[in-house]
């Protein structure tokens, strides 16, 4: 999932050891979240000296960021001068957009340290969460094969069971997850029953509000607590149990009638909601979608014998599993 990321971010298909040193350098700033924003949240120069250690760390960390993604940059400002002077075509990667872009009010394009920090972004926010919400979705799959198994049946219905499941022309493609209406539910049913994220950014009360009896003074810090929304006993029927079908359009099997933007009812918001709600969404969507479907086609996921699936949590810049999937493919 990250090569993908790197591809769409940077255009170009780089070697697995040059990945990986761009995987290890986000792991670390990801991670090192937590104690580094001591630093900047609270009194900020005096918790650079407070926390000076971590501070060296933290300016090192940036440095390496720095010499990983700029000749990344650069080499795809390069390649687009030549494609353009040659009159090639080019795939527009997300880097190219940043290059193009122009801030209106102060008439400049983006300095390359801006770019760097939203090409950072760009494959942290969507990786992590991504990668966490399918690890979740394929686990609750495993403790559930009867799920599993009805997922596949759904799978096999849109692309044929005669198909031999070895070549990549036989994987399921983007224009097959139309006709699979149970894996969205699955998805759907993944992402409220085990968000990625519990928490979403705090807002502050623009004005003086009563709130079930409750008054909220203006400018007060407020939580929306995203993980308890979805596991809420008054909306949801039997709220701990992994069940797809509560997303199917009631009485069918052939449809989805969700509103996962929050914009008619908020059930769950494991993208936020509103004007804030998570930009890449209908991304973030496609490819759970899409590896799931994959995973399910190509493999058999089994519970290794004498190790149940865990489902407790930990927190980490994400609200990943405790103790990782392990699971045994055939």
């Amino acid at each position: 999932m990250f090569c993908l990321r790197v591809l769409m971010c940077f255009g170009d298909k780089l070697e697995e050891p040059q990945i990986k040193q761009i995987e290890n350098m986000q792991n670390n700033l990801v991670l090192g979240f937590r104690r580094y924003k001591h630093i900047l949240k609270f009194f900020p120069r005096v918790g650079k000296i407070i926390f000076r250690n971590r501070w060296k760390e933290l300016i090192e960390l940036q440095r390496e960021q720095r010499n990983i993604i700029i000749p990344l940059i650069e080499a795809r400002r390069r390649a687009k001068e030549q494609k353009t002077e040659h009159g090639d075509e080019l795939v527009v990667a997300y880097v190219d957009m940043l290059l193009n872009l122009e801030l209106p009010e102060e008439k400049r394009n983006l300095n390359v340290g801006e770019i760097v920090a939203l090409c950072s972004e760009f494959l942290s926010a969507g990786t992590d969460t991504t990668s966490t919400a399918l690890q979740w979705i394929m686990a609750n799959l495993v403790k559930n094969p009867s799920i599993q198994e009805k997922l596949y049946r759904e799978i096999a219905s849109a692309v044929g069971e005669k198909q031999s499941k070895v070549t990549d022309e036989e994987a399921v493609k983007e224009e097959d997850l139309q006709k699979i209406p149970y894996l969205k539910a699955v998805i759907l049913e993944g992402l409220r029953r085990n968000p990625p994220g519990h928490f979403v950014l705090p807002h502050t009360a623009a004005e003086e509000v009563e709130l079930n009896g409750y008054v909220i003074p203006k400018d007060t810090a407020i939580n929306f607590m995203a993980g308890e929304i979805g596991l809420d006993p008054n909306v949801w029927e039997d709220p701990k149990e992994f069940r797809p079908e509560r997303f199917l359009v009631e009485g069918s099997d052939k449809g989805v009638d969700f509103d996962i933007t929050g914009s008619k009812e908020i059930k769950m918001m494991p993208f936020g909601a509103g004007r804030r709600i998570c930009p890449a969404f209908a991304l973030a969507m496609l490819h759970l979608e899409y590896f799931v479907a994959n995973l399910i086609w190509h493999f058999q996921w089994n519970p290794v014998e004498g190790d149940d699936v865990d489902l407790s949590e930990k927190q980490e810049f994400a609200t990943v599993m405790k103790n990782p999937l392990r699971s045994y493919l055939f």
